[in-house]
């Protein structure tokens, strides 16, 4: 058995789901409820192993929960004076 992942856009899938009808035996129609729940889950799966490798490789650093309310309180004073008028 094989895996297969079809985009099919709203207004088709009542067509479509009548073209394979006749085929039940051979397909199954799978819902993935990861795709439910969030449509872009598998790009921010991704995204997430890629921030982790650039971590485990040194290219990024991570902040402590303190160095980052000092860095986003320093950014949004930046913002502010320099555009307060």
């Amino acid at each position: 058995m094989q895996t297969v992942v079809l985009d099919i856009q709203d207004s088709f899938i009542k067509e479509f789901l009548g073209m394979i009808e006749k085929f039940q035996d051979k397909v199954q129609i799978k819902k993935d409820k990861n795709l439910e729940y969030d449509p872009y889950f598998y790009e921010r799966q991704q995204q997430l192993r890629d921030d982790l490798k650039e971590i485990d490789s040194g290219k990024v650093t991570m902040l402590s929960p303190e160095q980052y309310e000092e860095t986003m309180d320093n950014f949004f004073s930046e913002l502010k004076s320099k555009y307060a008028h």
